[in-house]
C-alpha cells in the first residue's frame, strides 16, 4: 500500500472515531487543544450583545494604506493569541489585508477606478449564513451557532484533517503546522491557545460579545468597521447596506457571506 493511500485511510479512521466521541461544541470551554489550565467556559452576562445574525460592514472608502489595517490586525492578534511566524507558509491569519483582485476575483470591471482597485481591503472569515466549512467538518469541530449565526471552532474536536479549509472558498482558515505557543508575543490567558495540527480562524470575538463588548477590530477601526444585527431593520449595518452600494466576496457561490464592503 502506498503512503498516500495509507494516509487517506488513517484520516478516515480518525474521522470515524471522532464522530463517535462525546460532543463538546463549546469553543471556549476548551483550553486550546492541550492547555494544562483550560480557559473557563465563557457564559453571557446581563450585558451580552445578541443578534439573529451578526454581520459586519467595512467602509473601504476610509482605508488609504496598509497602515490603516495594521491596528485592526494587532488588536485581533493580541487578544486571540495569534502567533507571528517569519515563515509565511506557517502564517496564521484571522484578519488581514488583501488586494482588490484577490479579495474579489472576477468582479473587477473592465475599466474600473484605480483608486478603488488599489485600496487595501480587509478580509476575514465571512461567517456565512450557509457555511460549506461546517458541512465538510467530519467531527463538528467547526459549527454555526444558531442563536446568532457565528461560525465557531471547538479546538478540542479538531483532528487537523483540513477538510474545512478545502471547503472554504475565502481562504479564511489557517492550519498550525507547528506549535504556535512559542511564537505568541504575549499570551492572553483569558483566551485559549492552540496546538500543532489545529485549524483556527476569526470568531467575530464571540467571547467579547458575551461580555457586552464589540469585536476588537471594530473598536480599533475608529468607525471603519461597523458591526450589528443583519436582520434588525433599525441596526446600523442595515442602514449602511440600504444607503450605500455594497459588495460581498464570491457572492455567486451561495454561501451568503455576512461581511459587506462599501465601495
Amino acid at each position: 500500500m502506498d503512503s498516500s493511500r495509507r494516509r487517506v485511510l488513517q484520516l478516515l479512521g480518525l474521522s470515524s472515531l471522532a464522530l463517535t466521541a462525546r460532543p463538546v461544541l463549546n469553543a471556549f470551554a476548551a483550553g486550546g487543544g492541550g492547555d494544562e489550565n483550560p480557559a473557563p467556559v465563557i457564559k453571557p452576562n446581563d450585558k451580552a450583545l445578541t443578534a439573529k445574525q451578526w454581520a459586519m460592514v467595512i467602509d473601504t472608502r476610509q482605508f488609504e494604506s496598509v497602515d490603516d489595517v495594521e491596528p485592526l490586525v494587532e488588536a485581533c492578534d493580541s487578544i486571540h493569541n495569534v502567533p507571528h511566524f517569519q515563515n509565511k507558509r506557517h502564517e496564521i491569519k484571522w484578519i488581514w489585508e488583501a488586494h482588490y483582485h484577490n479579495a474579489f476575483p472576477g468582479k473587477a470591471a473592465r475599466f474600473m477606478s484605480e483608486e478603488v482597485e488599489h485600496r487595501p481591503f480587509v478580509v476575514l472569515c465571512n461567517h456565512c449564513e450557509n457555511p460549506p466549512c461546517v458541512r465538510a467538518c467530519p467531527t463538528k469541530a467547526t459549527f454555526k451557532r444558531e442563536s446568532d449565526g457565528i461560525v465557531l471552532m471547538d479546538f478540542h474536536r479538531c483532528i487537523g484533517c483540513r477538510f474545512c479549509m478545502a471547503a472554504c472558498p475565502f481562504g479564511a482558515r489557517s492550519f498550525n503546522y507547528r506549535d504556535p505557543r512559542p511564537f505568541i508575543k504575549e499570551v492572553n490567558k483569558k483566551f485559549p491557545t492552540r496546538m500543532k495540527g489545529v485549524v483556527e480562524k476569526c470568531n467575530f470575538c464571540a467571547e467579547r460579545l458575551a461580555e457586552g463588548r464589540l469585536p476588537a477590530c471594530v473598536e480599533a477601526s475608529e468607525g471603519k468597521l461597523i458591526f450589528g444585527d443583519l436582520y434588525d431593520p433599525k441596526s446600523e449595518v442595515r442602514e449602511l447596506i440600504r444607503t450605500n452600494y455594497t459588495i460581498r466576496r464570491k457572492q455567486v457561490l451561495g454561501t451568503e457571506p455576512a461581511v459587506y464592503y462599501i465601495v
